[in-house]
């Protein structure tokens, strides 16, 4: 199932989403190389939260393969700022894509119900949330983590508590079956919180998705929203969004 849009419109152009999305395609041309090697594992290597190596917990020297051709040798520097770096960087253009859609979808309404500068602390809080569930999930993992779906997971959580019954439109594709429903969000967020708490709970190993950085991201974001949201906004929303 893939959301496509929702029935909630804006009441003002959402300037910070469309900032953050920016930003995560600039960092992606820009700092990644639009994904070509060597500049992709530097960027991950150098600005990628490592729980191990923040914690202090790796021996100086130790290699973390990338890639067929690139390695990374984790330091004895702890390096404080991959919170935040790692949610500006992303693996591919699937991962990108994918997460600016979802921020699209659903932080112009979480942005318009808070403020703009609200908003950018929330969603930022939201993310070093998501890296330190990770983090204290995983603390011995020596896999760069990367990627905005942390902070996106608290938009997403803030939305299902604000506009819980707003009309979600989706695709369903059932491998050449393809249809268009359309449900309230809470059961679509609810359905997606459910498959990361699996996933976590399923993961063997390391590397591959950070699904506790999701369920993380998406309890702060629900917890949080009480704090940041203007409630004459949010009564202006609900009056014009339509319900499933």
């Amino acid at each position: 199932m893939f959301p496509y849009r929702d029935d909630n419109p804006t009441l003002s152009t959402p300037i910070i989403t469309i900032f953050l999305i920016g930003a995560n395609v600039a960092v992606w041309v820009l700092i990644q190389g639009m994904g070509s090697d060597p500049r992709l594992a530097q960027s991950i290597c150098e600005l990628g939260l490592i729980p191990a190596e923040f914690l202090g917990r790796v021996l100086p020297g130790t290699s973390v393969p990338l890639s067929p051709t690139a390695t990374c040798v984790l330091g004895v520097e702890r390096h404080w700022y991959t919170p935040l770096t790692s949610m500006f960087l992303h693996g591919g253009w699937f991962h990108l894509i994918g997460n600016m859609w979802f921020l699209w979808l659903f932080g112009n309404n979480v942005e318009d119900s808070m403020g703009r500068g609200r908003y950018l602390g929330f969603y930022l809080l939201c993310g070093v949330a998501a890296a330190a569930t990770q983090t204290f999930v995983s603390p011995a993992s020596i896999v760069p983590m990367v990627g905005a779906s942390g902070a996106i997971s608290g938009v997403m959580g803030a939305y299902v508590v604000l506009y819980p019954r707003v009309r979600v439109h989706m695709l369903v594709i059932l491998f050449v079956f393809i249809t268009r429903i359309a449900v309230p969000a809470y059961l679509m967020l609810g359905y997606w919180f459910l498959l990361q708490l699996f996933g976590g709970s399923m993961a063997q190993g390391e590397g591959g998705v950070a699904f506790w950085a999701h369920v993380g991201g998406f309890v702060a974001g629900a917890l949080l929203i009480s704090i940041f949201k203007d409630r004459d906004l949010v009564r202006k929303h609900r009056a014009l969004a339509q319900y499933a």
